[in-house]
């Protein structure tokens, strides 16, 4: 899980060096960079459906098998389109990796040993982000033996053989291989409804926001019609659709969902605008925006351990009021630059309840979630869960940074301050409505979920 967020982030600080010494044009440093999150984003509920039909062991092993050879094909690419083409397959092994993860914990835990996975999974996720920058630079300047930026893709190589040893080793073996076939037909709609979704968000804002964006937006939604039409059909002919439609009219499950998007769009969302304004505004180094943050990870990372260790009467309130954390969080920091508090001691300690706020926010969902669905819809949510953070992640930096580079383009001290005040406090008024949200999700769940409360078409395939 660690390794197909990491490249979410550590090819960003290597494009200066990729385009160096590949001569790669503007628009191949965009894909290159965007390749692996649109497949990663795209192919997240296919592949979580493709563990819960073949296996999700076997899945997660074919899965780590591409990402390790894509990325080798990524760190030996000779020319831009190769590495290209590598990325967008490196992400496709990813998405068929990471989303067999959450699916395997909620098969093989229950009680207090899945809340203490849920919250070790967390605190991989917790640095992921913030790693896959840090650790890039390093590489790259680092420019072992003249490799210059290969050596983010091949460190892969190593790691991903030998997980594919451990995992062999440790995981599960798999159930029977279903009998049923794969809805193709839901593959391919849902596929191409979250490309025209989510291709204008990763692409548009370099791009200056074009008219094709605006009808790429717009076509998405019919687009999503069509799939809900098509599994309906899936579901009365007595075949498995992609997704159990079913999950999206229980409350409990929307709610969170919701709000764990939101919040995860002002995480990316800092992410960008963080650096933007700490590097662009106060002209810090690119070493003190990658510690200043060091605070929040490590408070994120303390959260998921500590969740599994609480009483089950108490763990049903830890989202809504971390996402109150997180959103008092962004309003201080906000409150800050206002009075003049640009960075130091004050934003630090304010980045460190926010890491905080959103670790207990996300352990605490995941929890929810995993208790608020039954155990043959683990594919369901896994996919669902994963996709809508990848949807919310760059929803947040194409919102929040065209926003912030609106109001900051020329990088002055002043314009900086300013801008990041603006979008600390509209994070932090998104973060208090995502809290309402979790309230509403919890407040909603049944005391114990009906066996009943999935598709008939579905009891009866489960039973």
């Amino acid at each position: 899980m660690f390794l197909g967020n990491v490249d979410i982030a550590i090819v960003n600080i290597a494009t200066p060096s990729i385009q160096h010494h590949l001569h790669a044009s503007g628009a191949e440093l965009e894909l290159i960079v965007s390749g692996y999150t649109l497949t990663y984003a795209v192919l997240l509920i296919t592949s979580a459906r493709l563990g819960g039909a073949r296996g999700y062991r076997r899945m997660f092993q074919l899965g780590l098998a591409i990402f390790t050879l894509a990325s080798l094909a990524c760190g030996l690419a000779p020319t831009p389109l190769l590495l290209v083409v590598a990325r967008v397959v490196q992400g496709a092994g990813a998405a068929l990796l990471t989303s067999q993860v959450l699916t395997g914990i909620q098969l093989n835990f229950q009680g207090p040993a899945r809340s203490r996975a849920l919250g070790w999974y967390t605190a991989v996720l917790s640095g992921s982000a913030v790693f896959g920058q840090v650790i890039g630079g390093v590489l790259v300047s680092a420019d072992l033996f003249g490799t210059a930026w290969r050596p983010i893709f091949l460190i892969n190589v190593p790691i991903g053989l030998a997980l594919i040893a451990v995992g062999w080793r440790f995981l599960p073996a798999d159930a029977r291989r279903g009998t049923q076939r794969m809805d193709l037909a839901g593959v391919a709609v849902l596929s191409a409804a979250l490309l025209l979704l989510v291709l204008p968000m990763v692409l548009g804002r370099d791009a200056g926001w074009p008219a094709w964006t605006w009808v790429c937006f717009a076509a998405s939604l019919p687009a999503f019609a069509w799939f809900v039409g098509v599994e309906r059909r899936v579901g009365r002919r007595g075949g498995q659709p992609l997704i159990t439609l079913s999950l999206l009219t229980r409350k409990p499950v929307v709610y969170a969902l919701v709000s764990q998007a939101a919040t995860r769009a002002t995480y990316f969302a800092l992410l960008f605008v963080l650096a933007q304004y700490l590097q662009a505004g106060l002209h810090k180094s690119a070493t003190y925006s990658g510690l200043v943050l060091v605070s929040w990870v490590a408070a994120f990372g303390v959260s998921g351990p500590l969740l599994g260790r609480m009483p089950a009467t108490l763990k049903h309130w830890v989202a809504p009021l971390g996402t109150v954390l997180l959103a008092l969080a962004f309003t201080g920091i906000g409150m800050g630059a206002w009075a003049g508090s640009t960075s130091g001691v004050l934003l630090t300690s304010l980045l460190g309840l926010g890491g905080l706020g959103y670790g207990a926010a996300f352990s605490g969902t995941l929890t929810h979630l995993t208790s608020a669905v039954e155990d043959r819809y683990a594919p369901d949510m896994s996919g669902l869960f994963n996709t809508t953070l990848q949807v919310g992640g760059v929803l947040g930096v194409a919102l929040f940074g065209t926003v912030y580079l609106d109001l900051a383009p020329s990088g002055g001290r002043a314009a900086a301050m300013h801008g990041f005040m603006v979008i600390a406090l509209v994070l932090g008024a998104v973060g208090f409505a995502a809290a309402v949200l979790s309230q509403l999700a919890v407040l909603s769940k049944p005391a114990a979920p009906s066996a009943a409360s999935g598709s008939p078409a579905r009891t009866k395939t489960a039973a």
